[in-house]
């Protein structure tokens, strides 16, 4: 929304402290001291001996916000080079607290010579009676840059340091910038959490320049990452949808596991350190360039840290296995997991290729999980794992939540919100009908259609027969008529409003600020003009066309023609000129896509060249543009999803890569639950969530959405495991959201002090959107760890390769090296066997999908068959055996409850 838009940008929506401190202290007018490595031109502040600018020596790359640095040269602002700590003399219970962005001082230099290129004690910007001596030196070693802290204990009486950390600040500032400075100048960074194999990559947003990757020297382990707060006053406007803020490599966080950090499990197991009267420790970080994005693993390999490779990643459904592969100069000496039991581990022969070792993984805990490894030379590396229920399971449970507790009929609402199924509060097990933000409770936005949009996309990939007929009751009284005017086919922002003149019986809670821009009047909810609204109907439509065609004794209002036309109705209405945003790329509209493939099957040519045609337009704007992913935001991760769709679809590569690199550039590959596959978001919990802060968004719905254009084009390139694992990724985190009784939370909030779930359902919906068009099982035979499957378990590998299908959906199978998508429109998926030899593949199917205990039985079995890309020697599978053919699928009956069919 631009009004969202507004009071972003100009910094109002700021939820810490805004103190100023004092300004101008970074000493920028004193000049800088410059070097080079073979990698970068480096320059430091003079006074501070902080970095001023990291610039690619080939490329000119510069990763620090040097251009504004002068509007962030006051005390208590960050800067690469700074350092904080807690310590204590041992026997004390209190820490004492150091700072360098404090009370700046300027620093005076130390000699240097050999590989030091500058040094300065940071004794005066430090507070006086501080326990530790640190000195700071900057090192090129063998041509790489190095950041190094010599911590001395200058004391008679051992000293614990309770927390040393290194702020990290990058070029992650968007404020006041145009659309191509933001992608040409602009980085991201995100952490691998990993203690001693920890790193931490920073990659520009193009996607296609060469990422900075920060890695450890010698024992400075990356134990915790934790946000540091700053003014949010004056620009650059810190924490906020311009400028996220800055985070710290933490190497010792017990100081913060013993306060603010006490009421939550930290990522790794709080350390402290002693230093013994007049011992020095060095912690460092050194700073290399990867080739690629794809090639980060591959550079922090090559200075000798262990790297994790985990398959299918590292969320776990109950009833499937992981792989996990460790590249090592050294051995394992022990693996522990932490809580006890949560995982078991044996070892496996998986590996191809010298120098990996791959273990077999198992779960058995339901939720965060850590695999401890350390190895002979004495490092540790933790690999953060998160266990769901059953795959399928796990989405009876949300579709039985969504239509129970989440289900609101109180019929004597005013604003006719019932039937529906409407947002919820986990933390006192109430439904949201009440929140200022109107839309909340209004069914509207992403945030209020979310629960429904999840409770449609459910009954897609596992109708369930009481669950559709509340759907039914919620499409055809309250979605077409309430949200949707029947007249014209617009849709409301928000049903829900504040103006209590209008509705002088309904009580609006006085404990609620009602004041706040966001509590709209009539007018302003019942408005029609966010054009990503109409793509959540669609879906609901499009989905209840899926059930009506494909389960038709489900169904008892209409029929599936009816449900179809409704979604192009809603199609034709988003893009007749009127409506706001049509023009941009909006979440979820792999949809429409699906849609346009279902019209052109089912023959409904008319309606098929309308959704077409209005689709193309939209793609010739974008085919001009550089950075054709506008939104209602200054930058986004939500318009690259259909920018990428429908330019491959119209034939148009190079934007449709520009929006594919885009994503890569935001969704990264590490052994952590929380990061791998996660698409950057950091500002929907101020819209959609309880705990109302800016901060990095764990899950939230850019990982299922993003994720799409991933599998898409993996399943065009299937040797580029790098997409499959960050696709996979990403459209296994919406699993995570759903808890054991099934209720689905919009995100996991990432900062230290909190690493729990929201409250509130929030905006789910399209992250489940996304996962319920995206997953399926991926069958590959890696040059490194051979025949692996992502999202089944693999139980024999020859003569024939033959894989338990185990993923939530049980509805699409990739078999990578034949370049064949096998999709399903009814049944489900139980073992897929591939002969590689005779190019042959037998598929059996299911009326229903196992652990689905609600799920429906489909009459048939609906198979298609696609070739997505060109594989020497393969062609387009097809049945040995003739079968009847309805829509473009072949009807596969099912025996005794199974249904079996050889393609070659």
């Amino acid at each position: 929304m631009r009004s969202i838009l507004q009071h972003i940008a100009c910094g109002l929506l700021v939820f810490v402290h805004s103190t100023v401190g004092q300004s101008n202290t970074l000493g920028l007018g004193d000049g800088f001291l410059s070097f080079n490595t073979s990698t970068f031109a480096v320059q430091l502040v003079k006074d501070s001996q902080t970095l001023y600018s990291l610039t690619t020596v080939d490329g000119g790359f510069n990763f620090i916000p040097t251009d504004m640095m002068s509007e962030r040269a006051n005390n208590e602002n960050y800067h690469l080079g700074d350092i904080t700590f807690r310590a204590r003399t041992v026997g004390s219970t209190t820490w004492t607290s150091g700072d360098t962005s404090a009370s700046r001082v300027k620093l005076t230099a130390s000699a240097v010579s050999g590989t030091t290129k500058a040094a300065a004690n940071l004794a005066p910007t430090l507070p006086r009676g501080s326990l530790l001596n640190i000195t700071r030196r900057w090192v090129v070693d063998d041509n790489v840059l190095q950041l190094l802290f010599d911590v001395t204990n200058s004391q008679t009486t051992a000293v614990e340091i309770g927390s040393l950390g290194a702020p990290l600040e990058f070029n992650n500032i968007f404020t006041d910038r145009t659309a191509a400075q933001t992608n040409t100048l602009c980085s991201l960074f995100d952490p691998y959490i990993g203690q001693d194999a920890g790193y931490v990559q920073v990659t520009p947003l193009l996607g296609t320049l060469p990422p900075l990757v920060v890695l450890p020297v010698g024992q400075s382990p990356l134990e915790g990452w934790r946000f540091l707060p700053e003014s949010t006053a004056l620009t650059p406007f810190y924490q906020s949808q311009t400028f996220e803020g800055l985070y710290e490599w933490d190497f010792h966080t017990l100081a913060y596991a013993e306060d603010e950090w006490a009421s939550t499990t930290p990522w790794n197991a709080p350390t402290s350190f002693v230093l013994q009267p007049g011992q020095t420790r060095t912690y460092g970080l050194q700073f290399l360039v990867a080739p690629s994005i794809r090639e980060i693993e591959s550079t922090v390999a090559s200075v000798g840290q262990p790297v994790a490779v985990t398959i299918p990643g590292t969320i776990l459904p109950a009833d499937q296995v992981g792989k996990v592969f460790l590249n090592t100069n050294a051995t394992v000496a022990n693996i522990t997991v932490s809580p006890a039991g949560a995982l078991t581990w044996v070892t496996n022969t998986d590996a191809q290729t010298a120098g990996w070792h791959g273990y077999t993984i198992t779960p058995h805990t339901w939720g965060r999980s850590r695999l401890s490894v350390t190895y002979s030379d004495g490092r540790l590396q933790t690999i953060h794992y998160y266990v769901t229920n059953g795959a399928t399971a796990a989405l009876d449970d949300l579709g039985s939540f969504l239509t129970t507790s989440q289900w609101y009929t109180d019929t004597s609402d005013p604003f006719h919100r019932a039937p529906s199924v409407i947002s919820y509060d986990r933390s006192v097990n109430q439904q949201v009908t009440n929140d200022p933000r109107v839309w909340i409770g209004g069914l509207g936005d992403e945030a209020g259609s979310g629960s429904w949009l999840a409770a449609a996309m459910k009954q897609f990939v596992q109708p369930d027969a009481a669950e559709v007929a509340k759907l039914e009751q919620f499409v055809n009284q309250t979605l077409w008529g309430t949200i949707q005017n029947r007249n014209n086919a617009t849709v409301k922002m928000s049903v829900f409003f504040y103006q209590p003149d209008l509705v002088p019986n309904y009580v609006y809670p006085s404990n609620e600020d009602w004041t706040v821009w966001w509590s709209w009047n009539q007018a302003s909810a019942w408005a029609t003009g966010r054009g990503y609204d109409y793509v959540h109907v669609t879906a609901a439509y499009w989905a209840m066309y899926r059930v009506a065609r494909n389960y038709p004794s489900l169904v008892s209002v209409h029929d599936w023609q009816w449900y179809i036309n409704q979604a192009v109705l809603t199609v034709a209405t988003l893009t007749d000129g009127q409506v706001g945003y049509a023009d941009d790329g909006l979440m979820g509209e792999t949809v429409i896509h699906y849609l346009l493939s279902d019209l052109q099957r089912e023959g409904l040519t008319a309606n098929a060249t309308l959704v077409e045609s209005r689709m193309k337009s939209r793609w010739q704007i974008w085919s001009t543009e550089r950075y054709p992913f506008g939104s209602e935001m200054a930058w986004d991760s939500t318009g690259q999803e259909g920018v990428y769709i429908w330019s491959t679809f119209f034939n148009d590569s190079t934007t449709a890569i520009n929006a594919l690199n885009s994503i890569i550039a935001y969704q990264p590959v590490v052994a952590h639950w929380g990061y791998n596959g996660n698409a950057r978001r950091y500002w929907d919990n101020i819209y959609g969530g309880k705990l109302m802060r800016i901060e990095r968004q764990i899950h939230h719905y850019g990982s299922g959405l993003n994720a799409l254009p991933l599998i898409e084009n993996f399943e065009a390139n299937p040797t580029d495991y790098y997409l499959l694992r960050a696709g996979f990724g990403g459209l296994s985190g919406p699993l995570t959201n759903i808890d054991e009784g099934g209720f689905a939370s919009a995100s996991f909030h990432s900062f230290a002090d909190t690493l729990a779930w929201d409250a509130y359902s929030g905006d789910y919906g399209p992250n489940f959107s996304g996962h319920s068009m995206g997953m399926g099982t991926f069958i590959i035979n890696h040059p490194d760890f051979g025949w692996q499957a992502f999202g089944g378990n693999i139980v024999a590998t020859s003569p024939a390769v033959q894989v338990q299908i185990k993923d939530s959906v049980r509805r699409r199978v990739f078999i990578a090296p034949l370049g064949a998508l096998l999709s399903l429109d009814a049944g489900a998926f139980s073992t897929v066997s591939y002969n590689p030899s005779a190019k042959t593949v037998t598929v059996t199917i299911t009326p229903v999908a196992d652990g689905a205990s609600g799920a429906a039985s489909a009459p048939v079995g609906r198979l298609v068959i696609s070739q997505t890309a060109a594989v020497a020697g393969v062609g387009l599978l097809k049945p040995t055996t003739s079968l009847a053919t309805d829509a473009g699928a072949f009807v596969i009956p099912f025996t005794n409850g199974v249904g079996t069919v050889t393609l070659s």
